[in-house]
């Protein structure tokens, strides 16, 4: 399933809550670094609600289940009342998200096991109904620690496989200031979003985490040797040679003022047309929408929709405030579609 899907799925699970018609728990499964835990929070952050991320692979039975204190009944009996953590939730609305759930010990998952379905209980604790479960994780594949999950425990959730999607991961990109020779490169090179083999012996591998790391030392390493090595240890040797091509590729673009300005530029080359689409789409302010879609219409059906595409992650409402955008709609109304 992918990011749009699953975002739209927790919503669901959330709007349902854990009470009587609750949708149930949901688990993420997919290799590292694909945004399993990102999605989750981003959903909190959309909703404003709360997120309690439990590192599952860090805790102990104790950090669920709490501590036992010693307790005296009315009839002098003496018993033990479990202590929750203060971590849990009490009230309001969110998600208890159980992060690297299959890496856990076996007695934690148990633990988790217990709340993951109603009512919800972990000894004297009960998840307030407005809060709702999500596990996720890595798979026994991915050679990441993973345990095999107990099928009594498995069976507590509704078991989803992350999609990487390179779509989805630009049009994130785009709004939360992922750099243009990130975006550039991922659209002429869909493949090496995610490249991720668990038999080689190369710790740095192509990932959507390693990638937004990627952006970060392109804004804050200015040295180009610095730059280069922290890139390759960030995806991996071979796909940060190539990334490093990409980016001599990009001092050959046009001057892009020239292009808002009304000349309509365009390479020949395809690796350059992709730059020049990410890096307009990138710098574009809302009052140059517009233009941007006219020029659209000197590019490859393909490379227009892209472009346009990239706008409206932007701000859709501007684009469809833009002149020019019925046009476009009508001749690329398949593609946009």
């Amino acid at each position: 399933m992918r990011s749009k899907e699953i975002k739209q799925l927790l919503k669901d699970q959330l709007r349902a809550g854990s009470g009587e018609n609750e949708l149930g728990s949901i688990f993420l499964w997919g290799s590292p670094g694909i945004g399993k835990s990102a999605v989750v929070a981003e959903v909190a952050k959309e909703e404003g609600v709360g997120c309690i991320d439990f590192r599952l692979t860090l805790c102990d039975p104790t950090d669920l289940r709490g501590i036992p204190i010693p307790y005296t009944g009315k009839d002098g009996e003496q018993t033990a009342k479990w202590i929750a953590p203060s971590e849990l939730p009490r009230n309001g609305k969110g998600f208890l998200f159980f992060d690297d759930f299959p890496t856990a010990p076996p007695l934690v998952q148990a633990s988790a096991y217990q709340i993951a379905i109603k009512p919800h209980q972990l000894g004297e604790y009960k998840l307030p109904e407005g809060y709702v479960i999500v596990g996720a994780g890595n798979t026994m594949k991915d050679r990441s620690l993973a345990r095999a999950m107990p099928k009594a425990l498995s069976n507590r959730f509704a078991h989803i496989t992350y999609e990487v999607n390179y779509e989805d991961w630009s049009d994130w990109g785009i709004k939360n200031g992922i750099h243009e020779a990130v975006l550039g490169y991922i659209h002429f090179k869909p493949d090496h979003l995610h490249v991720f083999n668990p038999e080689s012996s190369e710790e740095a591998f192509a990932t959507p985490r390693s990638w937004e790391q990627t952006s970060r030392i392109l804004k804050i390493v200015k040295d180009e040797s610095i730059q280069a090595q922290a890139i390759a240890g960030s995806v991996g040797q071979g796909i940060a040679a190539t990334f490093q091509a990409f980016l001599k590729v990009r001092n050959e673009l046009p001057n892009l003022d020239k292009i808002f300005d009304g000349e309509n530029i365009v390479p020949d080359r395809m690796d350059l047309k992709y730059a020049i689409v990410t890096s307009l789409a990138t710098r574009a302010k809302t009052t140059q929408f517009d233009r941007l879609i006219d020029y659209s219409s000197h590019l490859t059906d393909e490379l227009a929709v892209l472009l346009v595409k990239l706008l409206m992650s932007k701000d859709r409402q501007s684009v469809g405030m833009c002149k020019n955008w019925r046009p476009f709609a009508q001749k690329h109304k398949e593609l946009v579609l």
